[in-house]
């Protein structure tokens, strides 16, 4: 598998659940629009 570490990430829409407990869609170019960010997948948490 390649380092994709400093490459853009392609732009998704996903579930999220934020600090208030509240479920809503995010997209991650809105999201981290000129910031840095980090991306992992935590299953079955």
């Amino acid at each position: 598998m390649a380092v994709l570490v400093g490459k853009s990430a392609p732009d998704f829409t996903a579930t999220a659940v934020l600090g208030s407990n509240e479920i809503t869609s995010i997209t991650f170019s809105k999201v981290t629009k000129g910031k840095y960010a980090v991306v992992f997948f935590y299953p079955l948490a």
